[in-house]
């Protein structure tokens, strides 16, 4: 039956009581695994209705790693949920091997999807079940899905996968609140991995997690890739790192996908506003080169969109681009004259910054820092000896605060300022004693 459902195409495959062990093959011999068909997903009801993904198409192929990236809100997560049948779709259909498994489904449809399709999610703190041991944890799946024989093969499946992820057998007794946020993730991921998915979405798995730790977690999800094949869905806004684990990458802005192409397709040729805007933003590690570098900064009023619909369109090269009909013309003249484009623009590297010049001639008519707490001096600590001293000689003390000032020793100006005042307060007090006896002695 698989294999028959394997040939026939969509329509046979969508009246599917289990998953074929294929999936459909697209015109270049590349597996569909999964499938967005035209995915709208809106949250409430009536006038308060918000429409978090719009539209949405895409395929993910077998043993890849399809990268979806846009900044915060733009619909990533609310995408990797409806996958594993978290959002429900208002539109379209999300196919898994050429099946429906958005809506409603047979059950023995979803119990495959379940084992199937496994997730890591962005907090390794909250996804896992405080109340349990790591053992239980990664056990869950297997207790469900009756994925052993007898209780020695679910422990020797428990601390094989426990060592692959780097952690120990004796870690298993524990409880997730004992470990670092490294090593939760690690047992998030030992989680996922142990059900033998085929497919992984990946939730910014890394973006909770140090710089050292991140890698050794992108390092483990590669090997199971070699070693397993598994496809990984990810989910992140680091383009820095995303370039280099993707195979395609998918970019999405306000729930809508706006580019598709493969990774280094995109960098060489991000053609829509955003993803230039996206890329512009990636830190450049040298700080004289971060500090002249121009942002590109993305405008949706440049798109003119009253008359004609946008759409995701093909331009070449396995490249996809939002746009109406006229800026995907404009996009494919681009593409096809074969220059790679440059997002990054560096000024002269002895040039100021932008408003670098301005703040400066600012500073230094006012004298005034404008962040205190990071340009504060090494020894203006306000010590209380500037005040007795200020106390003693008032007016030398007026005179070291407003030297004070012009250094942004503010601490040092404000002691020599407050004691300053206290000491020509009190002589003021001595004088007005000193004259009403005299006028007293007087009379």
């Amino acid at each position: 039956m698989n294999e028959q459902l394997k040939f026939n195409g969509a329509a046979d495959l969508s009246k599917a009581k289990h998953l074929p062990v294929n999936g459909p093959f697209d015109e270049n011999g590349r597996e569909i695994l999964l499938s967005l068909k035209n995915v709208d997903i809106t949250f409430g009801k009536g006038d308060r209705a918000v429409k978090a993904v719009k539209n949405a198409s895409f395929d993910i192929y077998r043993g890849e790693t399809f990268s979806l990236v846009g900044e915060s809100g733009s619909g990533k997560t609310t995408i990797g949920r409806a996958v594993i049948r978290v959002n429900p779709c208002a539109a379209g259909e999300i196919d898994y091997k050429g099946v429906r498994i958005s809506g409603k489904i047979p059950k023995s449809v979803d119990r495959e999807v379940i084992r199937n399709i496994q997730m890591v999610f962005q907090d390794p703190a909250a996804s896992l079940n405080e109340r349990a041991t790591v053992d239980y944890i990664i056990s869950e799946g297997l207790y469900n899905f009756h994925l052993f024989k007898n209780e020695a093969e679910r422990v020797a499946k428990v601390e094989k996968i426990i060592d692959e992820v780097g952690l120990l057998p004796e870690h298993l007794t524990r409880y997730p609140h004992e470990f670092s946020g490294g090593q939760r993730q690690r047992i998030g991921l030992a989680r996922a991995m142990v059900m033998e998915p085929e497919l992984v979405i990946a939730d910014e798995p890394i973006s909770a997690l140090d710089i050292s730790i991140r890698a050794q977690v992108l390092n483990l999800m590669k090997k199971f890739q070699e070693e397993r094949g598994t496809t990984y869905l990810f989910i992140a806004h680091d383009l820095s790192i995303v370039r280099f684990i993707s195979d395609r990458i998918g970019v999405i802005y306000k729930g809508d996908i706006v580019e598709v192409a493969s990774s280094e397709e995109l960098f060489n040729f991000p053609l829509h506003p955003y993803t230039r805007s996206l890329i512009s933003a990636i830190p450049i590690p040298d700080p004289l080169l971060e500090k002249n570098k121009v942002l590109f900064t993305y405008d949706p009023s440049i798109h003119d969109y009253s008359s004609e619909t946008p759409e995701l369109r093909p331009i070449g090269h396995d490249h996809y681009v939002f746009g109406s009909l006229s800026e995907i013309e404009e996009y494919k003249k681009i593409r096809e004259a074969g220059i790679p484009l440059k997002p990054v623009t560096i000024k002269d590297v002895n040039a100021p910054a932008d408003g670098q010049k301005e703040e400066e001639e600012k500073d230094a008519d006012d004298n005034v820092s404008h962040e205190p707490i990071l340009d504060t001096p090494l020894h203006d600590t306000g010590t209380a000896w500037l005040g007795v001293l200020a106390f003693l000689f008032p007016i030398l003390g007026l005179i070291a605060a407003a030297v004070f000032r012009k250094h942004n020793y503010m601490r040092n100006r404000r002691s020599c300022r407050k004691g300053s005042f206290i000491g020509l307060a009190f002589r003021g007090a001595l004088l007005i004693i000193f004259l009403i006896l005299l006028l007293l002695a007087v009379i």
